[in-house]
């Protein structure tokens, strides 16, 4: 199985690629428009500031590559987020893969949101084998609302989507390759995908 994880300079990379590794395959790191079509499996990492993030997918070209993808991609926190519609942070035109606009936590809660929380309303074969209220470890001030592509949810001061899914694309907003055994799985849920 060839699996690629997107490079556009937004880290987690390395612990992703362990991940995959612990799971018994290797995976790869490019921006070459061609590898990442012809792999079976994409994965779209994120961690930084959606602007500047944004501003690479566009200066390489993958903010069109990306959204004609066919097989199974997963955005992991900013790639989730990078896939909507629109991001508030840095007031960022997204990938519109997802129809929601990402919005800010308010100041009545500490930001970012950092540690475990509970994932609820698991309903994806991404999340087959994940108890219900499992818990998920997150790090992030800025968050997708609930909508028609939820596929699981989070709660902090308000539900909020921790999953989204639609068609071949898949989004979490909590880090899978750091949230030990059930990350794991949802890993290994993504890899199965067909």
């Amino acid at each position: 199985m060839k699996i690629v994880i997107i490079d556009y300079g937004a880290g987690n990379i390395q612990s992703i690629k362990f991940a995959i590794k612990r799971l018994g395959f290797e995976a790869i790191l490019s921006h070459d428009a061609g590898e990442i079509k012809k792999a079976d499996k994409v994965i779209f990492p994120g961690v930084g500031e959606a602007s500047s993030a944004m501003a690479k997918l566009r200066a390489s070209g993958l903010d069109r590559i990306i959204p004609e993808l066919k097989q199974p991609v997963l955005g992991i926190c900013l790639g989730m987020q990078l896939m909507c519609r629109y991001t508030k942070e840095g007031n960022t035109k997204g990938l519109g893969i997802f129809d929601l606009d990402v919005k800010k936590f308010p100041n009545t809660v500490k930001v970012p949101q950092i540690g475990w929380n509970q994932i609820t309303n698991l309903q994806s074969d991404l999340l087959q084998n994940v108890p219900e209220a499992s818990y998920i470890y997150l790090v992030h001030s800025f968050y997708a609302p609930l909508g028609k592509e939820t596929i699981a949810m989070s709660d902090y001061a308000f539900p909020y989507s921790a999953a989204l899914q639609k068609n071949n694309f898949y989004g979490v907003q909590f880090h899978p390759e750091k949230s030990s055994s059930i990350g794991e799985q949802i890993v290994r849920n993504f890899l199965n995908l067909s």
